[in-house]
């Protein structure tokens, strides 16, 4: 009998970070972990074959932590999934939305359902997170309490959905990275691919500008550019990127070789597919 694949995230069952592996890897064993910390070192110890992050979101942007936490963890990233966000008011069985007098979630969910609860006129409480707060409120029982949640998180926990689909923004939609602690290069030509990277610029003039020029020059697409500060340093500043292609291919491996020359430090983080929801991306014409 073949061991089934552990797949960390963080949460609790019923989260969305689950309903993610539960469409990319449909046979593994989701694994919920407190923090994303406890998932990341799940998967450096090997309790966990793969991890699935959540990086962002297409309406709250970046998930903050995980760009200090992920180059840090020495992890790679050997795949992506996006997965649309469908959110669900649910509340104890035989409630009626009439009821309902506040509504738990996580502080993301909240914002992203901010029109219904205007409309119903409840109040929001701020939970740890989506699934969490559908344990909670099934947990206590009480009938004036709602909780934001997926599907799975009402089927899990026993609770009622009074409204569904409440997200303001139909394009609401989570990119996640697929962690693993070897890397796990695809397959150069092996269709359309991401390269990650994580690069500190030399301490010169003009240095970011001239370590990106090749990217420009070379014809290679930057998809994504987020800086952050390294150790609370104001001036140590990290850059994490995201770029169609693959290192060996001319045009990228030309534009890394300028870059190197004025980064001080640099590493690809991961090469993998692009995931097929690439292709909806509009490009602004």
């Amino acid at each position: 009998m073949t061991k089934k694949l552990k797949v960390a995230f963080q949460g609790e069952p019923g989260a969305n970070s689950h309903i993610a592996i539960a469409e990319a890897y449909p046979d593994a064993e989701p694994m919920p972990c407190a923090t994303f910390e406890d998932a990341l070192s799940a998967i450096s110890s090997g309790e966990a074959d793969l991890g699935m992050i959540p990086i962002e979101n297409s309406v709250a942007g970046r998930v903050a932590d995980i760009h200090h936490l992920l180059p840090a963890s020495g992890l790679h990233i050997v795949g992506e999934w996006f997965l649309p966000i469908r959110h669900q008011l649910m509340a104890v069985k035989g409630v009626k939305l009439s009821d309902i007098k506040t509504v738990e979630s996580h502080v993301h969910a909240l914002g992203q359902c901010r029109r219904i609860i205007r409309k119903l006129g409840i109040k929001p409480i701020v939970a740890a997170d989506t699934a969490g707060s559908a344990r909670d409120v099934s947990e206590r029982g009480d009938k004036t309490v709602a909780a934001i949640a997926s599907r799975l998180a009402a089927n899990i926990y026993g609770l009622d959905i009074l409204a569904e689909d409440v997200e303001d923004e139909a394009h609401n939609t989570t990119r996640f990275v697929v962690l693993a602690r070897a890397p796990n290069w695809a397959k150069q030509g092996s269709g359309p691919l991401v390269t990650t990277f994580v690069f500190r610029v030399r301490n010169l003039p003009a240095a970011l500008y001239k370590a990106l020029g090749g990217f420009a020059t070379n014809g290679v697409n930057m998809t994504k550019l987020e800086s952050y500060m390294v150790d609370g340093e104001f001036f140590a500043t990290q850059f994490y990127a995201d770029v169609d292609g693959h290192p060996d291919d001319t045009g990228l491996a030309f534009a890394l070789e300028e870059l190197k020359f004025f980064s001080r430090e640099f590493r690809i983080v991961g090469v993998y597919p692009g995931h097929p929801f690439r292709a909806t991306f509009s490009n602004g014409n």
